[in-house]
Protein backbone atom coordinates (compact mmCIF):
# COMPACT_ATOMS: atom_id res chain seq x y z
CA UNK A 1 0.00 0.00 0.00
CA UNK A 2 1.28 3.55 -0.89
CA UNK A 3 1.16 6.69 1.09
CA UNK A 4 -1.24 9.27 0.62
CA UNK A 5 -1.32 12.94 2.14
CA UNK A 6 -4.45 14.52 3.20
CA UNK A 7 -5.49 17.81 4.24
CA UNK A 8 -8.72 18.35 6.70
CA UNK A 9 -9.59 22.20 6.93
CA UNK A 10 -12.51 22.98 9.83
CA UNK A 11 -13.68 26.55 8.73
CA UNK A 12 -14.64 29.06 10.44
CA UNK A 13 -14.38 33.14 10.18
CA UNK A 14 -12.18 33.87 13.08
CA UNK A 15 -10.24 30.66 13.19
CA UNK A 16 -9.45 28.10 10.51
CA UNK A 17 -8.04 24.94 11.44
CA UNK A 18 -5.70 22.84 8.79
CA UNK A 19 -4.23 19.55 9.34
CA UNK A 20 -2.20 17.32 7.13
CA UNK A 21 -1.61 13.69 7.35
CA UNK A 22 0.11 10.84 5.78
CA UNK A 23 -1.88 7.49 5.84
CA UNK A 24 -0.41 4.36 5.01
CA UNK A 25 -3.03 1.79 5.17
CA UNK A 26 -4.79 2.66 8.76
CA UNK A 27 -2.08 4.24 9.89
CA UNK A 28 -1.48 7.87 10.04
CA UNK A 29 1.18 10.42 10.53
CA UNK A 30 1.05 13.77 11.61
CA UNK A 31 2.59 16.22 9.16
CA UNK A 32 1.52 19.44 10.37
CA UNK A 33 -1.47 21.34 11.40
CA UNK A 34 -2.26 24.70 12.88
CA UNK A 35 -5.00 27.51 12.77
CA UNK A 36 -5.03 30.50 10.67
CA UNK A 37 -6.35 33.51 12.86
CA UNK A 38 -8.02 36.73 11.11
CA UNK A 39 -8.63 39.78 13.21
CA UNK A 40 -12.67 39.77 13.92
CA UNK A 41 -12.00 43.98 14.00
CA UNK A 42 -10.94 43.37 10.12
CA UNK A 43 -13.87 43.71 7.30
CA UNK A 44 -15.44 39.79 6.57
CA UNK A 45 -13.60 40.41 3.09
CA UNK A 46 -10.51 40.83 4.57
CA UNK A 47 -10.64 37.75 6.01
CA UNK A 48 -11.86 35.51 3.59
CA UNK A 49 -9.04 36.80 1.40
CA UNK A 50 -6.37 35.67 4.18
CA UNK A 51 -8.36 32.56 4.48
CA UNK A 52 -7.77 31.38 0.84
CA UNK A 53 -4.12 32.75 0.98
CA UNK A 54 -2.62 31.10 3.89
CA UNK A 55 -5.02 27.87 2.83
CA UNK A 56 -3.22 27.97 -0.60
CA UNK A 57 0.08 28.51 1.13
CA UNK A 58 -0.45 25.16 3.24
CA UNK A 59 -1.57 23.35 0.21
CA UNK A 60 1.71 24.72 -1.95
CA UNK A 61 4.37 23.72 1.40
CA UNK A 62 2.95 20.30 2.11
CA UNK A 63 0.99 19.27 -1.22
CA UNK A 64 -1.88 17.05 -0.10
CA UNK A 65 -3.05 14.91 -3.08
CA UNK A 66 -6.59 15.45 -1.58
CA UNK A 67 -8.49 17.45 0.80
CA UNK A 68 -11.44 17.29 3.25
CA UNK A 69 -13.69 19.74 5.08
CA UNK A 70 -16.24 19.85 7.49
CA UNK A 71 -19.52 20.45 6.38
CA UNK A 72 -21.35 23.52 7.57
CA UNK A 73 -24.07 22.27 10.31
CA UNK A 74 -27.03 25.20 11.02
CA UNK A 75 -26.15 27.60 13.88
CA UNK A 76 -28.86 28.77 15.89
CA UNK A 77 -28.06 32.58 14.78
CA UNK A 78 -28.10 32.86 10.49
CA UNK A 79 -26.02 35.99 10.42
CA UNK A 80 -22.46 33.20 11.85
CA UNK A 81 -23.67 30.52 9.53
CA UNK A 82 -23.52 32.75 6.82
CA UNK A 83 -19.87 34.09 7.92
CA UNK A 84 -19.19 30.17 8.71
CA UNK A 85 -20.25 29.06 5.37
CA UNK A 86 -18.31 32.02 3.77
CA UNK A 87 -14.97 31.21 5.12
CA UNK A 88 -15.19 27.48 3.97
CA UNK A 89 -16.18 29.16 0.66
CA UNK A 90 -12.65 30.35 0.74
CA UNK A 91 -11.09 28.19 1.79
CA UNK A 92 -12.32 25.28 -0.74
CA UNK A 93 -11.70 27.93 -3.58
CA UNK A 94 -8.02 27.44 -2.62
CA UNK A 95 -8.00 23.90 -2.78
CA UNK A 96 -9.82 23.90 -6.27
CA UNK A 97 -7.77 26.37 -7.25
CA UNK A 98 -4.61 24.07 -6.93
CA UNK A 99 -6.24 21.35 -8.91
CA UNK A 100 -7.44 19.06 -5.55
CA UNK A 101 -10.17 16.68 -5.02
CA UNK A 102 -12.20 17.34 -2.23
CA UNK A 103 -14.31 15.60 0.01
CA UNK A 104 -16.65 16.88 2.52
CA UNK A 105 -18.50 15.15 5.99
CA UNK A 106 -21.04 15.82 8.49
CA UNK A 107 -19.35 17.44 11.93
CA UNK A 108 -21.27 14.04 13.93
CA UNK A 109 -19.38 11.72 11.04
CA UNK A 110 -16.05 13.44 11.91
CA UNK A 111 -16.32 12.48 15.37
CA UNK A 112 -17.69 8.78 15.01
CA UNK A 113 -15.15 8.15 13.21
CA UNK A 114 -12.34 10.04 15.37
CA UNK A 115 -13.82 9.03 19.19
CA UNK A 116 -16.25 6.80 18.29
CA UNK A 117 -19.16 8.93 19.32
CA UNK A 118 -21.05 11.29 17.31
CA UNK A 119 -22.43 13.72 20.40
CA UNK A 120 -18.09 13.58 20.79
CA UNK A 121 -17.25 17.01 22.05
CA UNK A 122 -13.97 19.16 21.34
CA UNK A 123 -11.70 18.01 24.25
CA UNK A 124 -12.69 14.51 23.60
CA UNK A 125 -11.46 15.07 19.67
CA UNK A 126 -8.65 16.63 20.89
CA UNK A 127 -7.42 13.73 23.25
CA UNK A 128 -8.24 10.99 20.50
CA UNK A 129 -6.07 13.04 17.71
CA UNK A 130 -2.92 13.23 20.76
CA UNK A 131 -3.63 9.48 20.95
CA UNK A 132 -4.13 8.23 17.50
CA UNK A 133 -1.00 10.62 16.12
CA UNK A 134 1.42 9.95 19.16
CA UNK A 135 1.63 13.62 19.62
CA UNK A 136 3.94 14.93 22.47
CA UNK A 137 0.68 17.10 23.23
CA UNK A 138 -2.97 18.12 22.50
CA UNK A 139 -2.91 20.47 19.44
CA UNK A 140 -5.19 23.22 19.26
CA UNK A 141 -9.04 22.39 19.47
CA UNK A 142 -9.37 23.88 15.56
CA UNK A 143 -6.19 22.39 14.53
CA UNK A 144 -7.62 18.83 16.25
CA UNK A 145 -10.57 19.15 14.68
CA UNK A 146 -9.14 19.74 11.24
CA UNK A 147 -6.49 16.51 11.51
CA UNK A 148 -10.17 14.54 12.77
CA UNK A 149 -11.23 15.65 9.21
CA UNK A 150 -8.35 13.97 7.38
CA UNK A 151 -8.15 11.28 9.46
CA UNK A 152 -11.45 10.26 9.00
CA UNK A 153 -11.34 11.15 5.25
CA UNK A 154 -8.50 8.38 5.23
CA UNK A 155 -10.67 5.89 7.05
CA UNK A 156 -13.22 6.38 4.58
CA UNK A 157 -11.41 6.50 1.46
CA UNK A 158 -9.87 3.12 2.76
CA UNK A 159 -12.71 1.51 3.30
CA UNK A 160 -14.50 2.65 -0.05
CA UNK A 161 -11.02 1.31 -2.19
CA UNK A 162 -11.93 -1.78 -0.22
CA UNK A 163 -15.67 -2.39 -1.35
CA UNK A 164 -14.61 -1.27 -4.43
CA UNK A 165 -11.91 -4.05 -4.73
CA UNK A 166 -14.89 -6.39 -3.67
CA UNK A 167 -17.27 -5.11 -5.57
CA UNK A 168 -14.83 -5.42 -8.44
CA UNK A 169 -14.37 -10.06 -7.95
CA UNK A 170 -17.40 -10.37 -6.89
CA UNK A 171 -18.85 -8.66 -9.92
CA UNK A 172 -16.21 -11.50 -11.90
CA UNK A 173 -17.83 -14.00 -14.13
CA UNK A 174 -16.99 -17.30 -12.94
Amino acid sequence: MSIIRLMGIDPGSRITGYGIVDMDGPRSRHVASGCIHTASEHPLPERLKTIFERIAAVIRDYQPLEVAAEQVFMHRNPDSALKLGQARGAALCAVVMAGLPVSEYAPRAIKQAVAGSGAADKLQIQRMITLLLNLPESPQADAADALAVAICHGHTRQTLNRLGGIAAFSGRRR
